[in-house]
């Protein structure tokens, strides 16, 4: 076993887990407080729900409504529970672009040669993108109402996002890793839309997909993100639940339970 990895873990077994939790606190207060000094990284929780709702509710909602039996408003009340579960995925892609600067940058170093638990840079990061998760997803809640959506239920409003957090925790291991493993932010944003865009527009979020050809039913039958739209849908507007929970529950702890080890392995062994 080599220096470099005997001696993070050696300063994580000295480090109790109170030390842990304050270490978390103020790298999380550190990301805080850079967000405030380059608010333009908040570009994307701001525009990216008002620009794709707007979009797709005034361009595709009139011709999908008629789909699904009503109109515009009819898609409203569909699409927007499935942008929810879309916003949980796309803006976890910030943590691993933010991973890949901070190493590009020395800022990792610096922090990997200071007596903290390296566990607690990596929990502090996950922290700050649900925030930030969680700022987009209000944002998005008010353009919906904006545009006719009815909160009639407010308790699966809530239970919504508490699932899609939970879901967006467990891939930001996923982007991670990527932010650890590729050399720079642009390769990591580069492979994370060649996940995210097939994902997203292979699923239920923004149409029925009994329209699809049979292969690519099946594919949205096993994605994780459709379950997850149809669960929000079923939280906050009515329909089935139990199923699709279970399924979007079951996928966040595989993807966790896989992709937190290794992307917690490789930060501490990277050079």
């Amino acid at each position: 076993m080599s220096a470099a990895t005997t001696a993070p873990t050696a300063v994580d077994a000295r480090i109790p887990l109170r030390g842990h939790l304050r270490h978390t606190g103020a790298l999380i207060r550190r990301n805080l407080l850079w967000i405030r000094q380059d608010p333009e990284s908040m570009a994307d929780a701001i525009l990216m729900p008002v620009i794709f709702t707007l979009l797709f509710v005034f361009v595709f909602g009139g011709s999908i409504g008629q789909s699904l039996g009503g109109g515009q408003d009819q898609y409203v009340q569909y699409v927007i529970p499935g942008m929810i579960a879309m916003m949980s995925m796309t803006l976890s892609q910030g943590v691993g672009t933010g991973f890949s600067q901070d190493f590009n940058s020395g800022v990792m170093d610096r922090f990997r040669s200071l007596p903290i638990g390296r566990g607690s840079v990596l929990f502090a990061k996950i922290a700050v993108e649900v925030m930030r998760m969680l700022f987009a997803t209000a944002v998005l809640m008010l353009v919906a109402v904006l545009v006719g959506f009815d909160i009639t239920n407010w308790p699966g409003l809530f239970a919504t996002v508490a699932l899609a957090t939970v879901f967006a925790s467990s891939i930001m291991w996923v982007f991670i890793t990527l932010g650890v493993v590729m050399k720079s932010a642009q390769s990591v944003q580069a492979m994370g839309f060649l996940v995210l865009f097939p994902l997203q527009f292979g699923s239920s979020i923004f149409a029925p997909t009994n329209s699809m050809p049979g292969w690519l039913q099946h594919f949205t039958d096993y994605n994780p993100l459709s379950t997850l739209a149809d669960a929000a849908r079923g939280l906050m507007v009515g329909g089935p639940v139990a199923h699709d929970l279970w399924v979007t529950l079951g996928w966040s702890a595989a993807i966790t339970a896989v992709a937190a080890p290794y992307a917690i392995h490789k930060f501490r062994t990277k050079n």
